[in-house]
């Protein structure tokens, strides 16, 4: 039997979604099911001083109204709402808990009916009244009065300054500087934020909600509430796409919690798209990069300064500015990240937060540099090449860059390039090519699976990890049947339920890598208990096999020295008078901390820009990508297409506008919340580069998020190739290059 891993496999699931049998959180029907919908502020700082709810009340249909006046009791203390990746430091929103309006769109009432339609129209007929105080919103507002980041040792602090950068920037023979800008973005995926609460007798919950993580959202409820996590099982077997923006509990599933206990019945609370857009978003982000060189194209010293948003009430951020530190050797370097405090909802990850940011900002710079030096922008990043973490002073485990330069450099036809701005022309479009690099980390967290394995070949596997749409079930079910040698057809998965084993939320890149070993630990286990068996049969071919050296395969324990030497997993179970066996392991990640572990991207972009109108097209693209081995590559590919588009829309399309005399977002839809369309995609090559590494039993890595970091810096790249204009200031519209 060939392995499974390592080929394109289908979905295993992708039946189930196509014929509509895959049910998400709002798909969950029972008996009795009662509807809310929300009632949100249309101020932006305040508070609440009246709410009119008689109108709403005398529709027909209409269970309640539920305001911070009349709701359940939930928990008083901020560390209730606390969760697995809330920031450290402030006080969570807790929704209709008082009074205070801390954002547009924040939830101030909740109205619930026989109907969504009912509950929708009642929505509409309350009147809130509202005390409003002064506010802000605008980044370009507070830079100035931002605050440093806590600078306590972790993570999510800025690296140390690295030698005397001021010294060496001030002597540098070739010196860059400028400042970038991001936007707020926002998640925009497809499946609605909807939870489904079924109400059991004696007051037990089983929520079906959409999120990254069951557990966390357990654990969140039965802070909330006061709820046993024995009266709350929270399940989340399908969703459609998340991105980060489910790795928290969402309002919507504590409200939904709310009326349920208020009714004593089941009730399913759905989020309209614009009400989606109060859950959090990729924080704007205002950076200044400073670059020495030496004339030889080699760094002397690099400065990052970022300013990135967060709420009044919570303090979210992540490594802002030290990627360079990964990436490029310099003996000189400092960082320093600061906090812009806003009346907005509280930033959130989204996909790669911090390196899609960072990276626009260093690869542009860099290409700047290149510029100036007259290099290759490939050629600079060659010579500036490290191969250290800086900020840690410690090697890679493993860095196939070199060869994603190579390999993605070639399939594009870089060498064809004319370095001149605007030189290249197709008809009456001007032509670009752009490059940059891409890094993301490469981590696994400890987590816990079970097998059971039958005696007629078939095995189920569960861990309460999450698949938000990357294909989980389908590599689970190719590792395990590997390890298990079975069918991938004998194969089950279980996953997105609070009661099964421990896993962490999905996100990071490291459910891949995290599961997978979590499998090969637990089949390990399975193994041995067989081949224990197998030893007790009379005349056992393995009598004398140690467990390394027997392996599971077509349905045997065979021998890895002399394949002939076999015993059937029916015969040993036989053997054993079992018909399963059932194995529960916990995999922690590997101790060894003296090495670095990250994924990296090499990205070529061709535009075509329309002289008259501005008009900016992405015809190629190519990602070339180093992650260690890769499970799947059909699945796999996937997932960096997807990133790569999403680095496109990240250049040319995706901003949030702010009125920031309301305070209000203008474009909270799909409608003009601009995102790639087909027509705007065109050619896209996925590259992945062989690249073994030991840090883990199958040396993987991970592929969520690599695929997007540098996207947008190539896309702004290949458009200053093409017309000469420099954009520092995403997305790069038509008035940009116009102006």
């Amino acid at each position: 039997m060939a392995p499974y891993i390592g080929t394109a496999t289908s979905r295993v699931d992708g039946i189930a979604k196509v014929t509509g049998a895959a049910k998400y959180a709002a798909e969950f029907n029972t008996p009795g099911l009662a509807h809310a919908s929300l009632v949100t502020s249309t101020v932006t700082k305040g508070r609440i001083t009246r709410i009119d709810d008689s109108a709403a009340k005398a529709i027909e249909g209409v269970l309640a109204v539920l305001t911070h006046e009349n709701r359940p009791a939930m928990a008083d203390q901020d560390a209730a709402y606390k969760d697995d990746v809330a920031p450290e430091d402030g006080s969570p929103y807790r929704p209709l808990y008082d009074s205070k309006i801390m954002f547009n769109g924040q939830p101030v009432a909740l109205v619930v009916a026989e109907t969504s339609e009912i509950a929708r129209h009642a929505a509409s007929l309350v009147k809130v009244e509202y005390a409003t105080e002064k506010f802000v919103t605008d980044i370009f507002r507070e830079r100035d009065s931002a605050e440093p980041v806590k600078t306590k040792e972790g993570p999510m602090a800025p690296p140390k300054t690295r030698g005397k950068p001021d010294e060496a920037l001030a002597a540098a023979a070739i010196r860059h500087e400028a400042e970038y800008y991001t936007p707020i973005e926002h998640h925009n995926p497809m499946e609605l934020y909807a939870s489904t609460v079924l109400f059991e007798p004696g007051g037990r919950l089983t929520v079906y909600d959409k999120t990254q993580g069951v557990q966390n959202v357990q654990k969140y409820l039965c802070g909330v509430f006061n709820m046993k996590p024995e009266d709350v099982r929270v399940m989340s077997p399908f969703m459609g796409g998340g991105f980060g923006s489910g790795l928290r509990p969402q309002f919507q599933v504590v409200l939904a919690v709310l009326a349920a206990k208020a009714l004593q019945r089941s009730v399913r609370l759905v989020l309209t798209r614009p009400q989606t857009y109060a859950l959090g978003h990729r924080p704007a982000m205002v950076q200044r990069i400073a670059i020495g060189a030496t004339a030889g194209g080699t760094l002397d010293a690099i400065a990052h300064d970022a300013v990135t948003i967060t709420s009044q009430y919570e303090e979210f951020h992540r490594q802002e500015t030290g990627w360079s530190g990964l990436l490029y050797k310099s003996p000189n370097a400092k960082y320093a990240h600061r906090l812009a405090r806003l009346d907005l909802p509280t930033s959130s990850d989204m996909r790669a937060p911090s390196a899609t940011t960072a990276l626009f900002a260093l690869e542009s710079a860099m290409d700047e540099l290149a510029i100036q030096l007259k290099l290759d922008p490939m050629e600079l990043r060659l010579r500036c090449y490290s191969d250290r973490d800086q900020n840690e002073d410690k090697p890679f485990g493993s860095k196939a860059l070199r060869e994603c330069y190579r390999q993605g450099a070639e399939a594009f036809g870089w060498s064809k390039r004319n370095p001149q701005p605007r030189a290249m022309r197709d008809g009456s479009d001007l032509v670009g090519w752009g490059m940059a690099t891409g890094i993301w980390e490469a981590l696994q967290v400890p987590i816990t699976v079970r097998i059971a394995l039958t005696a007629n070949g078939h095995a189920e596997v569960a861990c309460a990890t999450s698949d938000i749409g990357t294909g989980t079930y389908t590599i689970m079910a190719q590792v395990a049947a590997d390890m298990l040698g079975l069918p991938i057809e004998n194969i089950s998965i279980k996953l997105g339920d609070s009661i099964l084993p421990q896993s962490p939320v999905e996100g990071g890149s490291w459910i891949a890598t995290s599961v997978s070993n979590g499998i090969v630990t637990t089949a390990s286990a399975i193994r041995d208990e067989l081949l224990r068996m197998a030893k007790q049969m009379p005349n056992s071919p393995l009598a004398d096999a140690a467990a390394d050296d027997v392996t599971l395969a077509d349905g045997k324990l065979v021998s890895r020295r002399d394949a002939a030497r076999s015993v059937s997993i029916a015969d040993a179970m036989r053997r054993g008078a079992v018909d399963r066996i059932e194995r529960e392991k916990t995999t922690e990640p590997s101790g060894d901390h003296s090495r670095a572990n990250n994924t990296h991207a090499a990205h070529f972009v061709e535009v075509k820009i329309d002289e008259q109108l501005g008009v900016i097209r992405v015809t190629r693209a190519v990602c070339a990508v180093a992650a260690g081995r890769i499970l799947n590559p059909k699945t796999g590919g996937n997932q960096i297409l997807g990133s790569v588009v999403w680095g496109i829309g990240m250049a040319l399309h995706e901003e949030t506008h702010v009125d920031h005399r309301i305070g209000r977002i203008m474009n909270a839809n799909l409608a003009e919340y601009a995102v790639p369309v087909h027509a705007d995609i065109h050619d896209i090559k996925v590259i992945f580069v062989d690249e073994p590494d030991d840090s883990n039993p199958l040396g993987l890595k991970g592929l969520g998020e690599i695929g997007i970091v540098g996207v947008a810096a190539a896309v702004a790249n290949a458009v200053h190739h093409a017309t000469g204009r420099r954009v520092r200031e995403l997305p790069i519209t038509l008035d940009k290059l116009q102006a």
